[in-house]
């Protein structure tokens, strides 16, 4: 990824590099602020936040737009920082791709996005449609000082995720945190 792409944060430009200068980071790439699935996604994450601030570890968040962006932070789903990357350079520079009108259906009615989906929808989390609904996104976690990618994560679906143990073990740090379950689907019927 180019040091020199750059994100938005409170209208505020920042080069992409500077956010691992002084700190490991974790940053989380969301597809869309309103995606439900994102959402409980981001409030898995969200549950590493104090081991990871007790490692100095920073976890940040970017959307690929603003569309969504207050409704996401008043909800409480995300507990780093966030930045936009409106020109969705830093989506492109990492190889998340972009669906079309041919394959976004049947990527967002698969069974794993269905599994999580239902268990946002148990723990309360709802979603919407606002926004650019063909972005996927993923996970870079990056050393301090930018010398060493320790994880680089492209989602292959709009469900798939990083689990918080493999997030842990590419940090080297442990934590005391359980992630949330997964229901288990057939293709009519979800149950946790």
């Amino acid at each position: 990824m180019k040091r020199s792409s750059t994100v938005c944060c409170c209208s505020v430009m920042v080069e992409i590099g500077s956010l691992w200068q002084e700190q490991t980071v974790v940053l989380f790439f969301l597809r869309r602020f309103g995606c439900q699935v994102c959402r409980w996604m981001s409030a898995e994450v969200s549950k590493l936040e104090k081991d990871l601030k007790a490692n100095g570890v920073a976890l940040i968040g970017i959307g690929p737009e603003e569309t969504g962006v207050k409704e996401f932070m008043d909800g409480g789903f995300f507990k780093g920082e966030i930045y936009i990357d409106e020109k969705k350079q830093c989506y492109k520079d990492l190889g998340f791709k972009r669906y079309n009108a041919v394959n976004v259906i049947p990527a967002a009615m698969g069974k794993k996005v269905r599994e999580i989906a239902s268990k946002a929808s148990a723990e309360g989390i709802q979603g919407n449609f606002s926004g650019d609904l063909l972005q996927s996104g993923g996970m870079l976690i990056v050393a301090k000082g930018g010398e060493k990618v320790l994880l680089h994560f492209v989602q292959k679906s709009p469900a798939d995720n990083i689990s918080l143990e493999d997030m842990t073990k590419a940090l080297g740090i442990s934590a005391n945190v359980q992630a949330g379950e997964k229901p288990q689907c057939n293709e009519d019927v979800c149950t946790r």
